[in-house]
């Protein structure tokens, strides 16, 4: 389960993202400063350390954190080319804000001046990006390991619950905070599902269906690549109009997790 066509494609905003990210966790690593990041109670209320603030919102306090964060991130571009990217930059921008909003909230009532309560590192945008996920993303296949049972959404819990708990208490705070962003998102609250940053060029259009008259994103270079009979079959199976799911697997380049988060971006429409 890779969240549709390998690299980046047809996602920069979560390309940029995850660079930057990456940099910062890097810069301050090799700084040896990697302890000083997290915010504390003196750092939001007290002297109230600007650099510390950006800086949480990139930079990972360790290599297990940036790996699975990294990892995430990359999984969720699938959002982006879902909603489109000037439709992500603004569900980026609503879940950090308010997932420290959150944070700051929690800090005032956990008034700790002698810790660091938060660690650093994107947690909004993360487990904000899981309230879609999990609401959004369909099971497609299930399977067994040593007689257990797991879906393919499976693995991306997994990480998830590595990443909450890496750090106990300061991790566990960020990851919930970042939980209730991406429901007040879903709530659809100030209306803000439908805000999105204006560009001068636009990334996607809208191509219209044959069948029904349904609309469909799609890439604008993207070519045309014949889906396999078994994922048509596939996407049938979940309910979805047989010449919708083939072209929605054109336009996704035969993935099928691609091609249903298509199926349901229009089904919403």
């Amino acid at each position: 389960m890779n969240g549709g066509p390998s690299g980046f494609n047809n996602a920069p905003v979560t390309k940029t993202f995850v660079i930057a990210s990456a940099l910062f966790t890097v810069f301050f690593g090799i700084q040896g400063r990697s302890f000083k990041l997290g915010l504390s109670y003196q750092d939001i209320f007290t002297k109230l350390s600007i650099w510390k603030l950006i800086t949480s919102v990139f930079a990972f306090s360790s290599t297990p954190e940036l790996m699975f964060g990294l990892y995430l991130l990359y999984y969720f571009r699938v959002f982006e080319r879902q909603i489109g990217s000037n439709k992500y930059s603004v569900f980026i921008l609503f879940s950090v804000m308010a997932s420290f909003l959150f944070e700051v909230m929690a800090v005032a009532i956990l008034k700790d001046p002698t810790s660091n309560l938060l660690t650093s590192g994107p947690y909004g945008l993360i487990f904000a990006s899981f309230v879609p996920f999990f609401f959004d993303i369909p099971v497609s296949t299930w399977f067994r390991i040593f007689g257990v049972r797991f879906s393919n959404k499976s693995f991306i819990y997994l990480a998830g619950l590595q990443l909450l708990l890496s750090s106990w208490k300061r991790s566990l705070l960020p990851g919930i905070c970042g939980i209730l962003a991406g429901s007040l998102y879903r709530l659809n609250v100030f209306r803000i599902r439908k805000a999105k940053v204006e560009s001068c060029r636009k990334c996607t259009f809208l191509h219209n269906s044959p069948s029904g008259g349904k609309t469909y994103p799609s890439a604008v270079a993207s070519s045309a690549i014949e889906p396999s009979e078994d994922a048509v079959a596939t996407l049938v199976s979940m309910g979805f109009d047989q010449n919708s799911a083939r072209q929605a697997l054109v336009h996704a380049r035969n993935d099928i997790n691609a091609a249903t988060n298509i199926l349901l971006e229009a089904q919403s429409h």
